[in-house]
């Protein structure tokens, strides 16, 4: 892709999203994350029917008396969106590919965070942690995390989403509205008491981005598919009904699976395909 390519899918897509983030999300992104995070304000002598968990026991030992921290809601949010970089994101037998899909989404997400004076950061992550953008305010913050969505490359191939997850949880000391962008085809999705932690810690939303291939097998007779991420090549005879309904049935699997692990945590999550539209799937999101 030229610089002049580049920048003429930059504008498109700051069109299309900055519009959708204005007149739709604005109010659902406000009424849903504003307030939910808390910052210290604080420490006063207990009183009765205070929470004992917000005793501060330093202080208190100290003093020889119970203290407590007080907090207050915090009027400004941070957003971090950690987005899926793997070589499977290339991947689209529809409309667009993932990636693009991924793109607008973040982009959507990032867009609402701004119209609410709110820092938006992005962790571009593969097998590791490949990019970190700390979170700021602005139109032109957010047109450079776009122009990063379009144009990143990184070394490597692979999903790791646990360790993105650790590394976010080490990198982002406040409370922090994330979103994770992936298609959750990982090598490591995490115990789920990784996901508890960092959910009770931050207030994080999971958008799946999938394509109808990755669901489905066609029936095309002898074909070759590549793994994305690791470049293993196998034959498939697609025409055989048992495995078409094989490779439904894993996928149906793994879908199960995800979703006992989310909920089991606390994490709010939608799926949307590449041919669908999206709007619907973060709007279910902001309701939940």
């Amino acid at each position: 892709m030229t610089s002049e390519e580049l920048l003429h899918k930059v504008r498109k897509i700051e069109i299309k999203t900055r519009g959708l983030s204005r007149n739709i999300f604005a109010g659902e992104y406000h009424s849903q994350f504003k307030g939910r995070g808390m910052a210290f304000a604080e420490v006063r002598e207990y009183q009765p029917g205070d929470d004992v968990r917000t005793i501060d026991w330093n202080v208190t030992a100290r003093l020889n008396k119970p203290y407590v921290k007080v907090f207050e809601e915090e009027r400004e949010l941070t957003v971090m969106l950690l987005v899926d970089v793997s070589g499977s994101r290339n991947f689209g037998t529809l409309t667009q590919t993932k990636r693009d899909q991924m793109a607008e989404v973040a982009a959507t997400l990032a867009f609402s965070t701004i119209e609410n004076n709110d820092k938006v950061g992005v962790l571009f992550f593969s097998d590791k942690v490949e990019k970190y953008i700390p979170p700021k305010k602005g139109k032109r913050h957010v047109l450079h995390i776009i122009h990063e969505l379009l144009s990143f490359e990184p070394d490597s191939t692979g999903t790791n989403i646990a360790q993105a997850l650790q590394y976010f949880q080490n990198a982002q000391k406040r409370r922090t509205t994330a979103f994770l962008i992936s298609d959750l085809i990982s090598e490591d999705y995490g115990r789920q008491d990784l996901w508890t932690l960092v959910s009770r810690k931050h207030d994080l939303n999971v958008v799946q981005i999938y394509d109808r291939r990755d669901a489905e097998l066609p029936d095309l007779g002898l074909i070759k598919l590549k793994d994305a991420e690791t470049g293993e090549r196998i034959w498939v005879d697609s025409s055989i009904e048992k495995v078409r309904n094989q490779f439904a049935q894993d996928w149906n699997k793994q879908q199960e699976h995800l979703d006992t692990l989310f909920t089991h945590a606390g994490v709010a999550h939608v799926s949307v395909r590449t041919d669908q539209d999206y709007v619907k799937a973060l709007m279910r999101l902001f309701a939940h």
